[in-house]
């Protein structure tokens, strides 16, 4: 009994070892199911426990900023109060059902959800083009070796040196080049009137190399270094056009005995100028947009700033419209011409020619000299008695002869053209240097603004040229030169021979006298 006992109980066992393995095997499939279940409750437990949090911090939350009673509310929401009383007018726009809260919290999230929208596609369209690069191109320019080293460089237009009956130099404005010269002008109104054009590049500019310690002296030497270079002998006209009308002043006051005359379009003068009246500086700042004005503020006290602003402008490497890329303020006018093509494209060679070196220094010693110490006023080239020392010599010396009254100041023609629409150069700067040097020609141009006269405008050119030299009498004529100082020559032969003969017989004659005498 006790062995079929044994046998059974290990029957038994061997069933149940059987059943075990069995639920064994049963067991691994239900642990699977068992481990989803365990995640699942430990899931459920961990998020009661995330929103239990929640519930604690948004009690902290009231107790602590949103009560009555707590410092955030005690500030704000009187301000939030008064903005909301102010704003109530615009619940009359709600519909009548609508509770105000809930509504303009509607209005909120969809401008949200809008302004989210329009901003990713943006960011994936191509609504907006890509900024055009700036290029260098290969150098083209004439060089001139100065005697301190320096290379100035200068492009020329029009008819030969031999030919030339005036020879006119133009200085380019901030951020352009030689390249820019007249822009536009045509060989053949050049021609007609026997104009050689000479533009160049100011120092640090283009292919121009810089200067180490640059003012306006300097620039107008420049002027009459680069003349002696290319055997201007005669006196020679300057030609201003905006900025660049500062070396042209330059010129006028360090060359007076050199300079024929002056043309300056939309000319600039210094805008700190202690000669402006009240009236003529506001009338200039109040055209002029605010950052245009801090950056002034910048170039006269704090220079070296300006390297950032125009690091992230005209020196990014990217094209850019000139209004934008200077902070100017155009009228429709100028803004209908700046956004035409044959503009565009004139501007964006022109500057790739003057960012051709990629230093900001030249910029800045230009913008510097706009608004700084100039060495000189305008009132200077006024045409004036010159003012001699009152001492017993210069009495003594008037006694006994009559003494002309020497003139000083520029004494030559200076003509201003003038857009009574221009932002840029506004019209009170040429009132200004009207009001000092009476003898200036201005022309008003009343519907014209900065870009619109001087730009690519052929009938415009013809004009002033007119104005400047009369009726065009076109290039010189070599042979007719040549023949007429043959012809003068000659003539001076035949008067030295007869003075020759003439000296001869006086001479005969007197010896014969002294013969006579012995």
């Amino acid at each position: 009994m006790g062995e079929s006992s044994f046998r059974r109980g290990e029957d038994d066992g061997g069933v149940k070892v059987g059943s075990g393995t069995g639920a064994a095997v049963g067991g691994r499939g239900g642990g699977e199911v068992g481990v989803r279940d365990v995640v699942v409750e430990f899931g459920k437990a961990v998020g009661e426990l995330v929103v239990e949090f929640g519930k604690g911090v948004r009690d902290i939350v009231k107790q602590t900023l949103v009560s009555e009673d707590s410092f955030v509310v005690r500030k704000v929401r009187p301000q939030v109060e008064r903005v909301g009383r102010r704003l109530r007018f615009l619940n009359e726009y709600l519909p009548e059902d609508r509770d105000p809260r809930n509504s303009w919290l509607v209005i909120l999230c969809v401008s949200v959800l809008a302004i989210a929208v329009l901003s990713v596609n943006n960011r994936s369209g191509n609504y907006a083009p890509l900024p055009k690069k700036v290029s260098i191109h290969p150098p083209t320019a004439s060089l001139v070796l100065l005697p301190d080293g320096r290379h100035l460089a200068y492009e020329e237009q029009g008819v030969p040196a031999d030919r030339a009956r005036f020879t006119l130099f133009c200085q380019h404005s901030f951020l352009s080049s030689r390249l820019a010269g007249i822009p536009g002008i045509k060989s053949a109104i050049l021609t007609e009137f026997g104009v050689r054009l000479v533009s160049y590049d100011l120092p640090g500019f283009g292919e121009s190399d810089p200067h180490p310690s640059r003012n306006l002296e300097s620039s107008a030497l420049d002027i009459a270094l680069l003349a002696n270079a290319l055997n201007v002998n005669e006196k020679f006209w300057v030609i201003g056009v905006s900025g660049g009308s500062m070396h042209t002043w330059a010129a006028l006051r360090y060359l007076p005995d050199r300079v024929a005359g002056a043309a300056m379009f939309a000319p600039f003068v210094n805008p700190y100028d202690s000669s402006m009246t009240k009236e003529e500086r506001h009338a200039t700042w109040s055209k002029w947009t605010s950052r245009r004005k801090f950056l002034y503020f910048l170039a006269r006290k704090f220079p070296k700033f300006l390297a950032y602003f125009y690091g992230r402008s005209f020196l990014s490497g990217n094209h850019g419209q000139i209004d934008k890329l200077l902070s100017l303020s155009v009228g429709r006018k100028d803004k209908a011409v700046i956004e035409s093509s044959w503009f565009r494209e004139f501007w964006e060679r022109d500057v790739e020619e003057s960012l051709r070196q990629g230093r900001v220094e030249p910029f800045i010693e230009e913008a510097a000299l706009q608004v700084s110490n100039w060495g000189f006023r305008i009132s200077d080239l006024k045409m004036q008695k010159k003012q001699h020392w009152k001492g017993i010599i210069h009495w003594l010396k008037s006694a006994y002869c009559q003494e002309e009254d020497e003139l000083t100041g520029f004494l030559g023609p200076i003509h201003i053209w003038q857009g009574m629409e221009d932002r840029i150069v506004p019209p009170s700067m040429t009132e200004f240097v009207a009001r000092t040097l009476p003898e200036v020609i201005v022309h008003k141009l009343p519907c014209d603004g900065h870009f619109t006269y001087f730009y690519f405008c052929d009938k415009c050119h013809r004009q002033a040229f007119i104005t400047l030299f009369g009726i065009p009498k076109g290039p010189l004529d070599t042979s007719t030169s040549k023949e007429a100082d043959l012809s003068a020559a000659s003539a001076d032969e035949e008067v030295q021979i007869v003075d020759d003969y003439k000296n001869t017989e006086t001479k005969a004659t007197i010896d014969l006298n002294s013969d006579h005498d012995s």
